[in-house]
């Protein structure tokens, strides 16, 4: 897992990560993300002009909620 500190010691949950990034988070190829993203199996991303990212802090508490398909509810 990625393990990225904020000046406190503690992973800065307003960080946001890149699909390769987010892949290394998860344990999957990085195509994977894409896949996952056009499936509705994966948490919908920041388009910041021509940049895809993900919030660590809303990745963190997907993955401690066992990954549920976000259209689920």
């Amino acid at each position: 897992m990625i393990a990225v500190r904020s000046t406190g010691g503690s992973p800065s949950p307003k960080r946001l990560i890149t699909a390769k990034e987010l892949s290394e988070i998860l344990g999957v190829h990085p195509r994977t993300i894409s896949r996952m993203l056009s499936s509705g199996r994966l948490i919908q991303p920041i388009r910041l002009g021509g940049s895809v990212r993900w919030r660590l802090g809303e990745v963190e508490q997907w993955i401690d909620a066992g990954c549920p398909r976000p259209n689920a509810a």
